[in-house]
Formats: C-alpha cells, structure tokens, sequence
C-alpha cells in the first residue's frame, strides 16, 4: 500500500528522517517507537501528506486512504466556529448549548453559506445512521452519542475522534499517542479496541507498555533513521530501553541552598470548588508537611486538576477556601507571584499554551520570574544555572533553538528544567512523564528522586502509570467524582 524509498526531510536547517526505506502492505498494523527527537511524529506526518520528503520518493496506491487523527486529540479545531456559532445564536457561554456528539460526527455542527448567524442552517448528516452506529458501537461510544462534545472525558474523547476517522472509511489509520493522559480504565479500554480493528490498518506511536494486542510489526526510530523494521516477535524490549547513569553535577547543589521555613506546604479544610450547579471538589481535608512527597492519582474527571489549580494559586475560588499555603492562610496579603515563586509547576497545558517561538535557554530562565518568556536580564550564576539544567537533562544542543523545533517529549523536558531551576521548596508535577519516551521516563524519575531527596523537596507528583512514580514518594491522596476516597500511606494503596 505504501512505500518510501531513499527518503529524506530537512525542516529548520535540520534533517529529521534521514535515508528512509520503508514497505507497508495490506493488512498489516505498526507500532512506532524510539527517543523523543527520533522522528517518529514526523514519519507519521509524512504518511499523511502533511509534510512532503526534500528527497526520496512516498509512494502510495491512488486508491488507498489515509487518515490522521489529530495528535492533540481535542475537538477545538474540528467544531471550534461551532461553538462561536452557538454562542451568538442563543447569547450564551454555556458549552451545554454546543454540539452534540452525534451532531459533531454527522459534520453537523459548522455554518455554511453565510456568516449572517440567523440565516445559517445545519447541514444535514453526512453518514448513514446504520453506519455511524456500527462504528460507535466499535468504539464503545453510542450511549454517548446524544451527549455534549465537552462532557466528554478524556477516554471518551480519544475514542469519539478515533470514531470521526473511521467514519471516513481510512485504509490506514495513524495515531500519536493516544493513550496519554488516560487514566487505567481508559487505556485498557482503548487497546482493546485498537488492537480488534479489522478492516482498518493502524500506524500507531506509543510505549511499550502501551502496545495493543494483535499488532505484529514495529519500527525502532533511532536519530531519523530506522535501526529496526520488521516483526514484534523478533525485537526486544531491552533493545530499546537503555538505563542511563544519574549524574548530578555538585555545583547544582551548591547554588541550591534551601532557606524556606515552614511546617505545610499545603492545609486545606472542607475545600470546594463549584461551577454552577456542578460540583467539582467537594469537602477535601489534605494536609502536606514540609519535605512529605504526595503521589495525587485518581480516574479522569476526579478533581485532580481543580485541586492542583487552587494550591497553584490559579483558581480564584481558592480565596473562598480555607486554603493555607507555606502556614499562611490564602488571602491574607500574599501576592500570586510571591506564592508561585515558591512553586515549581509543570503541566500539559502549561507547555501547550507557552509561546513557542521562545528558544529554548529562555523558556527555562522564565522559570526564575515564572513568567511565560524571557524579559529581562538574567545574572550570570543564572545563566550559568540554567546551562547546568540543560546540559543535566541532555537538551543542551537544542538550547538556541524555538520551542516548536522540538519534539513533544524534548519540549517536556525543557519544563522539567524550568521548574527546577528556580530550587522552589515546593514541586507540583502535573503528569511530567507525559510525551517522554520509556527511557526519559526512567531518567527523569530517577532525577527527580535524587534531587527531592538531596534538597528536601515537598513534591506532589500527578499521573496515571505507577512506574512513573519515584521511589521517595510516600503518601497518596485518591480522588474519586470530587472526593477523597484515601489519604495516608503510599503503598497500602500501590
């Protein structure tokens, strides 16, 4: 069905794939793997026609199809003139009001014709009912079918966007990590599916602990080149993951000199956050001690992010809390930059909404001001901190180059060095893991571990793999629909 021959892509000055051969036949499902920077985004964005080689040949039969499903896996492209169109018709910013999933998978839901809002009609279905049961019902989604779009969770969305591909009926299917951010239950569910699709190939990026059943090829990307192609059954694990040394320069520790004083980091009493009518987090009791290192765990829509949102002082229902943060009760006179400074914070939505022009080496210095760029004048121990954070987590080459050079799992790693740089005494991780490929993953845990010991960090870490979860961590709090279904000791509830 496809081939590539000799091929070659150059963006940026850079070569990302590099001499190329590759042979994809009917019937056959892919699995890509490989380090973050390899080029595995990039092969996948070269089947779909969304780059095109600087040399070689990608050839495809003229009849086969190829769809990719959107590597940020949200809706916003797909029916944001949507909601716009929602909003003026009815004067409201209730996202009830928006696309429903049915109409979002029927191409219902954007205006034509006109941008006059009162003359606008929806168009009608594009597939056949019976049609688009079928593929709901493989995807596990037709009893959500009469649901809103953002009522979904982030299983139920993955599943409804891998559903609006099928529904074109693709030959070859290409998905970049599906599985990430989903909760234990969602990825099962997930690879059950994929790994029982018949009648569509799949060319599927993820981790090995990750891999559906019923795939039979893989590709190991090495540097832009392939260094294996061929059947599962005949690569090993231990190939491809490679234990790398820890080696933490002294001179790190020597311009960390810890001089916070407190007793919690975090007290939080009968906490709540509401959103009209719902109920996000309701009656949280949660204490963190200075040095306790906390796993936060819980299924997709438990409360972890609105949790993580108060003690981060981004959440103005925090003042309506009795909330205190570092002993001193939230509203008090402290100001947010004084609270963040003492906070090193990742996200996935902190690296997805950072500018992405900024290069690299000032991405991680806006750590120090926790600012999202670079504006002022930093001091030469300063500059001399943040080549030592980079040149520690291995990014020290991309260091002048923008952020949207890089790949995913290289941009995660550029705000893992910006929320250490600044020696905060407290580390709120919000899935760090997230786009590290399995040997990052194993590097920047046992990193993590080493510096929270060493420097006697208050660290709360979020995620959905146990194995991302360093060793120093001791405490857990579940949430479960808002609520504290545990809080205590670590490994009785492993």
């Amino acid at each position: 069905m496809i081939q590539l021959t000799n091929l070659f892509v150059i963006k940026n000055d850079f070569e990302i794939l590099k001499d190329l051969n590759l042979e994809i036949f009917q019937g056959q499902n892919w699995l890509v793997v490989g380090e973050s920077g390899s080029g595995k985004s990039t092969l996948l964005d070269v089947l779909a026609s969304k780059v095109f080689p600087t040399r070689g040949k990608f050839v495809k039969k003229t009849e086969i199809k190829i769809v990719a499903v959107g590597r940020d896996y949200s809706f916003h492209k797909i029916v944001g003139k949507a909601y716009q169109y929602y909003q003026q018709r009815y004067n409201s910013q209730d996202a009830e009001i928006g696309p429903t999933v049915r109409e979002t998978l029927q191409n219902q839901v954007l205006p034509i014709g006109t941008i006059d809002i009162e003359s606008v009609e929806i168009n009608p279905p594009k597939y056949d009912t019976k049609w688009l049961i079928e593929i709901a019902e493989k995807m596990q989604i037709d009893h959500l079918l009469d649901r809103k779009i953002t009522s979904l969770s982030n299983g139920e969305t993955r599943r409804t966007l891998i559903a609006y591909a099928l529904l074109k009926k693709p030959d070859v299917i290409l998905l970049d990590n599906p599985f990430t951010g989903l909760d234990i239950e969602s990825r099962s569910k997930l690879k059950l599916i994929l790994g029982n699709l018949k009648k569509t190939n799949v060319v599927l990026v993820a981790n090995p602990a990750d891999f559906p059943q019923n795939f039979e090829n893989i590709i190991l990307m090495e540097d832009g080149k392939l260094k294996y192609e061929g059947l599962l059954s005949r690569f090993w694990a231990n190939d491809y993951i490679q234990k790398k040394e820890i080696k933490i320069p002294e001179s790190i520790f020597d311009f960390h000199k810890t001089t916070e004083n407190f007793t919690h980091a975090i007290r939080l009493v009968d906490g709540k956050v509401k959103y009209g009518e719902k109920t996000v987090l309701d009656q949280i009791n949660w204490e963190v001690k200075k040095g306790e290192k906390w796993a936060l765990t819980g299924p997709n829509g438990s409360g972890k992010s609105s949790l993580l949102s108060l003690i981060n002082a981004d959440n103005p229902q925090g003042y309506q809390n009795q909330l205190f943060l570092f002993d001193k009760k939230r509203g008090t006179g402290e100001s947010i930059w004084e609270l963040k400074q003492k906070i090193g914070f990742v996200s996935p939505e902190l690296q997805q909404y950072f500018n992405k022009q900024t290069l690299v080496w000032k991405v991680v210095a806006s750590g120090f001001f926790d600012a999202a760029g670079l504006f002022r004048k930093i001091s030469e121990e300063q500059t001399n901190l943040v080549n030592l954070y980079l040149n520690l987590m291995g990014i020290d080459h991309l260091k002048e180059r923008p952020l949207q050079h890089l790949s995913n799992g290289q941009q995660r790693l550029v705000f893992l060095a910006r929320a250490l740089v600044k020696n905060p005494p407290l580390l709120i991780l919000d899935e760090p893991c997230q786009g590290l490929d399995y040997n990052q993953m194993v590097f920047f845990r046992e990193l993590l571990n080493e510096i929270s010991i060493r420097l006697e960090k208050t660290l709360i870490f979020v995620t959905h793999y146990e194995d991302e979860i360093p060793s120093c961590v001791n405490k857990r709090l579940r949430l479960d629909n808002g609520k504290v279904i545990y809080s205590g000791d670590y490994f009785s509830q492993a």
